[in-house]
């Protein structure tokens, strides 16, 4: 009998994966309207999932462990739901308020998405549960509208307000390419990204310090964008044009300007990442890489002391480029390295990270790989 029998005495339907993500470069720029680069990782949140006709919702978490929560899907409201059952319950609040006639569903949830890491774990979890849901009850919906409901149920119901990048990255990222996404608009182009071809790896370091989105800080530089956005009379800081960029900065107040000028720089990083893997020249990526962490350091100031020398002791080790990815505060540097030295420049990252008294990062290797899907 499978675990899922156990907990809800039938067999599941179905099972659902959506896969955490890297951000390659555009960090922060997708609540100001700018464009982003993700990639999907092989490690996903797992979904079994089985449909039930008495308005029930109940959940169980391989990583949280403890009873299955259970919670009539007609009660959930912003706010009801405390800790990691949010997440799903979210989703069907998202798919209730925008007009879709869904009830309840037996989940039983596992992820390889480590949580805290700034590797999307959260939209993870939203999406297997959006693309289950779209299954069992038939919506027909495509890849880019689940990712706009998940978006949604993270805004209104979990209470962060994030932008639309990590979603569109779980939902729409397709093997062996990154997601160009304008999310202005929500247009995108699959990317070829052939890191093994260039004899080239992408490191994930895990600096295993933890961040929470939700506790305020995340917020306040998006109201701070937003902020400087009215002051200049645009919609967002995607229209300010790079070379606007010095005049602009005068008639903002001091504490603004380095927002502005992360999200600006950072833009046009991304495009120039975008003619790197165009041109096939994907070493061209290490310096931007690096260049964008300088700029999350320096001007967004999201970065800390464990993600600072993660990037310095990749570099010195050797590595094309290093930068933080994910909302900051901790988490995650990815590392631009010729896949012969991956293993000796993570043994040197964890080197650096024990001659400085901090637990050494956990290591993988991020492959480009394919979005949500039903996988039985």
């Amino acid at each position: 009998m499978s675990t899922f029998e156990q907990l809800f005495g039938q067999a599941p339907e179905g099972e659902w994966a959506a896969p955490g993500r890297v951000n390659l470069i555009g960090e922060h720029t997708d609540y100001n309207g700018g464009f982003v680069l993700p990639i999907a990782l092989p490690q996903s949140v797992r979904a079994q999932a089985r449909r039930r006709a008495d308005g029930l919702l109940r959940l169980w978490s391989a990583q949280a462990g403890g009873p299955v929560v259970e919670l009539a899907v007609a009660g959930l409201v912003p706010g009801s739901v405390p800790g990691w059952a949010a997440y799903p319950a979210a989703v069907v609040w998202a798919l209730r308020e925008a007009g879709y006639e869904v009830g309840g569903a037996d989940l039983r949830l596992d992820s390889e998405v480590p949580t805290g890491a700034g590797l999307s774990s959260s939209a993870a979890l939203e999406c297997a549960v959006a693309a289950a849901y779209n299954d069992l009850y038939g919506l027909g919906l495509s890849a880019p509208e689940l990712a706009l409901l998940a978006q949604r149920a993270e805004n209104a119901f979990v209470g962060v307000p994030c932008g639309i990048m990590d979603q569109m990255a779980s939902m729409c990222c397709r093997p062996g390419a990154a997601l160009f996404l304008d999310s202005r608009d929500l247009t995108m182009r699959q990317v070829p990204i052939d890191l093994a071809g260039a004899g080239l790896a992408l490191l994930v370091l895990d600096t295993r310090v933890k961040h929470d989105l939700a506790d305020g800080a995340y917020a306040a530089l998006r109201a701070g964008c937003e902020r400087a956005a009215a002051l200049l009379g645009l919609p967002a800081l995607r229209s300010l044009a790079p070379a606007d960029l010095p005049s602009a900065l005068g008639r903002l107040p001091a504490e603004l300007v380095p927002l502005v000028r992360h999200v600006v720089t950072e833009n046009a990083r991304v495009e120039a990442a975008v003619d790197c893997l165009d041109a096939g020249r994907l070493t061209g990526l290490g310096p931007i890489l690096t260049a964008g962490h300088a700029s999350l350091r320096d001007d967004y100031r999201v970065s800390c002391r464990e993600t600072d020398l993660a990037v310095e002791a990749a570099v010195a080790a050797g590595a094309h480029g290093a930068r933080m990815t994910g909302g900051g505060f901790g988490g995650s540097v990815i590392a631009l390295v010729d896949a012969a030295e991956a293993e000796r420049v993570a043994a040197e990252v964890a080197a650096a990270f024990r001659r400085a008294g901090l637990t050494e990062p956990r290591t993988l290797t991020a492959v480009p790989a394919e979005g949500a899907r039903r996988t039985a």
